[in-house]
């Protein structure tokens, strides 16, 4: 993780306003080894000689924070009762027998370049982005320290991609709920959590009130790290100094990171088609904001060099209700006809973009949430947290699309064919990125090796 001292860190100070802390943080991002004994240089050396040297393979995740309605977005049942089905209708999707919700039009184009799962089983009871992002349920034994999320993960195993842009990146606002929030890096340590360059946490981004922008100045910021390094505890090696000399000024000053970020630098009709939102208007007060850019900047991201993109979007656990006389108003399909175009808009964007500038084999991307939603509506809290089913959204990646994984029973309450459990769809994230799950492991605080899958999850054979 790459941290730069800002409003929020108390940790003493060296000099031109590096911290101890910090210089760890950067330092182990390019010095660190990672898996079977390999260096940051050698992995270099080996996505170039594969041809990866540009667009190494990479993830975008999206989380829909408080679990999407499945049956009013990818799995509709418009002959059951309307208790259950809801006033959505499907439409079909350019690929026969393949239909979404009617409020998803741009998606519809694209259902070639599409997966749903429809049969996402094995979900908790309760809000928790840990099963999101590591996909272990939150309720089982943990090792000390508990379990990375998947990008801590794959930046443990993988490292850097290059040295101008870290392995890992969240792009996820803090919620004020904390089920919402995405986990540390567990076990692995603050070396692999994600650099965070959105929300509050812009400030990291600041180097002792010098903005990333002025780190262009790579000799005053090497006379800094010179200075450091004679700062630094006795107890602390030197080894591979030079490398994160390299390597932290190399991330520090590079221009690459900070562009990708501003949206300024994209073209207008780009961030059009994606759309905009505000990023300070917090849905429903504790939710994420709904900020179709985020998947603009993931894109920009992973065509800069980033392995995983983290982002959470808007607020999805919507209830029903009573009016002031008592009827019910049934809010959740407020909300719906609210979010459902704009959901469209960005995601649609996102996959044609994906395709449209040649990253649609190298990028994968998988949107989903905790749980699903009761097939029964209720006055009065509309579709509840549902744990036995589930679903998700996947593109890019190389995979083949076009299809649907899964079936559910007449009201989307049960899976009755192709159980799917979140290991495998980790499992197939990962071998996307060129790890095999049967062979890597990672070790714990304890020294035990731990493999990076729950419950033995295998490859997705449907998608590869």
């Amino acid at each position: 993780m790459l941290r730069l001292t800002g409003q929020q860190q108390q940790h003493r100070l060296f000099n031109n306003g590096f911290s101890r802390r910090s210089l760890i943080n950067i330092g182990t991002l390019a010095a660190m080894g990672t898996a079977g004994g390999w260096t940051l240089p050698s992995l270099l050396k080996a996505d170039e000689a594969a041809g990866r040297k540009n667009n190494p393979k990479s993830v975008i995740m999206i989380y829909l924070v408080g679990g999407p309605p499945h049956q009013d977005m990818f799995d509709l049942k418009p002959e059951a009762p309307r208790e259950f089905a809801g006033p959505w209708k499907p439409i079909a999707t350019n690929v026969p027998g393949m239909d979404i919700c009617e409020a998803f039009p741009q998606l519809a184009k694209l259902g070639d370049k599409l997966t749903i799962i429809r049969s996402l089983v094995g979900n908790q009871a309760e809000h928790d982005a840990v099963q999101v992002f590591n996909g272990r349920d939150p309720k089982n034994p943990k090792p000390s320290g508990g379990w990375p999320q998947f990008g801590s993960m794959v930046s443990r195993v993988l490292g850097t991609a290059t040295p101008t842009a870290p392995p890992f990146v969240s792009l996820c606002y803090q919620c004020s709920h904390g089920p919402y929030n995405e986990p540390g890096p567990g076990f692995l340590g603050t070396s692999h959590a994600p650099f965070r360059p959105m929300g509050p946490t812009r400030h990291d981004m600041v180097l002792n009130g010098v903005s990333l922008e002025r780190l262009a100045d790579r000799k005053s910021l090497l006379k800094s790290v010179d200075q450091l390094r004679r700062d630094i505890d006795a107890t602390m090696t030197m080894t591979g100094m030079d490398t994160f000399t390299e390597q932290a000024m190399g991330l520090l000053t590079s221009s690459r990171l900070a562009e990708a970020l501003d949206l300024s630098k994209e073209d207008p009709k780009v961030v059009e088609r994606y759309g905009t939102g505000d990023p300070t208007k917090f849905m429903d007060g504790n939710g994420a904001p709904r900020v179709p850019q985020s998947l603009l900047v993931a894109r920009r991201l992973v065509e800069a060099g980033v392995r995983v993109v983290t982002l959470n979007y808007s607020k999805w656990d919507w209830h029903g209700g009573t009016n002031a006389e008592g009827r019910a108003n049934n809010s959740i399909f407020v909300r719906e006809r609210e979010d459902f175009p704009v959901f469209d808009q960005c995601v649609s964007a996102l996959v044609e973009d994906l395709h449209q500038r040649g990253l649609a084999d190298d990028c994968a991307v998988i949107v989903w949430g905790e749980f699903g939603r009761t097939p029964k509506i209720s006055n009065i809290v509309g579709r509840d947290h549902w744990p036995q089913v589930n679903c998700a959204l996947m593109a890019g990646g190389g995979m083949r699309h076009g299809q649907v994984i899964g079936a559910t029973d007449r009201i989307a309450g049960e899976a009755i064919s192709r159980p799917v459990t979140f290991g495998e769809v980790y499992a197939t994230l990962f071998h996307h990125l060129g790890i095999g799950v049967d062979q890597t492991t990672i070790a714990d605080n304890n020294g035990r090796p731990q493999y990076l899958v729950a419950d033995g999850g295998k490859v997705m054979r449907e998608l590869i």
